[in-house]
C-alpha cells in the first residue's frame, strides 16, 4: 500500500475554512526556528513527528484528534492574536466547550 504524503505550507493553517489534516503522514513546512519548538510540543502530545535534515517537520496523524491537536499547536505559533480571538468566539458561538 502506498501511504500519501502531503506537504502543507503552515500559512494555509489560518484560513477559517482549513482541513488540510488527513490522516497520514504529513510534511509541514515551518520557519527552522519554531520547528524544534513544535517538535517538542507534539512529542509531549504523543504525536508521532520528526525533524529530517531538509528542514521539514515530518507529523504522522492518526486521527481526528491528532489532526486537530496538530493544527492547534501550530495555531499557537502561527496565528495573530486577532485570529486566535475570532477561533476562540466561533468554538464558543459553536458551543464549544
Amino acid at each position: 500500500m502506498i501511504n500519501k504524503v502531503n506537504s502543507i505550507n503552515c500559512e494555509l493553517l489560518m484560513s477559517p475554512n482549513c482541513n488540510f489534516l488527513t490522516v497520514g503522514e504529513q510534511i509541514l513546512q515551518v520557519p527552522l526556528g519554531d520547528r524544534w519548538c513544535i517538535y517538542h510540543r507534539l512529542q509531549e502530545l504523543m504525536i508521532s513527528c520528526s525533524c529530517p535534515p531538509d528542514g521539514s517537520l515530518r507529523v504522522q496523524v492518526n486521527n481526528l484528534e491528532e489532526a486537530i491537536l496538530v493544527r492547534s499547536t501550530l495555531m499557537q505559533f502561527f496565528a495573530s492574536r486577532h485570529q486566535l480571538v475570532t477561533w476562540l468566539e466561533n468554538c464558543l458561538c459553536n458551543g464549544v466547550e
